[in-house]
């Protein structure tokens, strides 16, 4: 039998305006498969990577302990792209029976540092204490992609504490790496000096980088963009990701300059493509293609698939068939 689930999407606009959020969101309703066709689905590496993706997307929308489970098995593909959207599933999840799960792939030197990044901050978004240990114990991993984000987690989990039963709620839904400043009276230009100011920790300049997100405003994005000379990957890879959330038209230039050099890190690589489906506008289809066809980096290949496919359901009337993975 099939369930129900819901979401929220923008409402329908043509491809060259930004999608809306708040006010213009309006809920869809979309039938979930039954859950062994989505365990044989997400763990299939033979299946296209947009469906075993979206496939990701609807296990959260279930949320148990054997959708739990199911993830914690994508967290060891050999498609980095799909493990690493398994960890940050379950992260968004927030609960604890996926701690250890997240913390064996954490502690295995021989999984991609993208994958071991992303259970990190799955950690910190869960956001217990028992996560504590292992954090502290990889903040000084040998991969900085790890190291760092172990830091930014302990800060969040820091926060926790320091804020018992303050609840942030993202513009976006989505469980953050640390919680936006909330002073209304920042202006964007006091937010961008913040966000780039190299004597604050990278939580600290979160806190920034997501109440720019929040602004939602071109001028916002465009003070984002500045965080893409950042020395840290990690840090490049967040500004793509919150880009991609925002979704706003501003973006798409800079977020072209990302993917197109081949000297940056991957993780900020696919960042950028994903972030450009998500904007899906008219003239980035062709563009997406070529990397999707070409790029050395399978990760960013992938995330091109990806990206044509985030396009393709924010465009289509037929939602059903753009989230439900029993279709191709």
């Amino acid at each position: 039998m099939l369930s129900c689930a819901r979401a929220a999407r923008p409402r329908a606009q043509s491809h060259s305006s930004s999608h809306k959020h708040g006010e213009d969101e309006e809920e869809i309703f979309f039938e979930i498969p039954e859950f062994s066709l989505m365990a044989e689905v997400l763990l299939d590496e033979a299946a296209p990577i947009a469906k075993r993706m979206r496939t990701a997307f609807l296990l959260k929308q279930v949320g148990d302990a054997a959708s739990i489970e199911v993830l914690a098995k994508g967290l060891r593909s050999p498609s980095v792209l799909l493990a690493h959207e398994c960890g940050y599933v379950l992260g968004q999840l927030q609960n604890k029976i996926a701690i250890p799960l997240l913390s064996e792939v954490l502690r295995d030197a021989s999984v991609n540092p993208i994958v071991r990044h992303e259970c990190a901050e799955a950690l910190g978004a869960i956001g217990d204490a028992a996560a504590e240990p292992i954090l502290r114990e990889f903040s000084t991993d040998a991969a900085e992609e790890v190291s760092e984000t172990c830091l930014i987690a302990l800060e969040k989990l820091a926060w926790n504490a320091a804020n018992p039963g303050v609840r942030y709620a993202s513009k976006y839904a989505s469980v953050d790496p640390a919680p936006r400043t909330d002073e209304q009276s920042d202006t964007v230009e006091v937010l961008q000096q913040r966000l780039m100011d190299q004597s604050k920790t990278h939580f600290e300049r979160y806190r920034a980088m997501f109440a720019l997100r929040d602004r939602d405003s071109a001028e916002a994005v465009l003070a984002l963009a500045t965080g893409f000379a950042d020395k840290s990957a990690v840090f490049r890879h967040e500004v793509a990701y919150v880009m991609g959330q925002m979704a706003h038209p501003a973006a798409v230039e800079s977020l072209k300059v990302a993917l197109a050099n081949e000297q940056e890190h991957a993780m900020v690589r696919h960042e950028a493509a994903e972030a450009l489906g998500a904007i899906a506008q008219d003239d980035l289809t062709p563009y997406l293609k070529q990397y999707q066809q070409q790029d050395k980096d399978k990760i960013v290949r992938e995330s091109c698939d990806v990206a044509l496919d985030i396009a393709d359901y924010w465009t289509s009337d037929e939602i059903s068939s753009a989230v439900n993975p029993v279709q191709q």
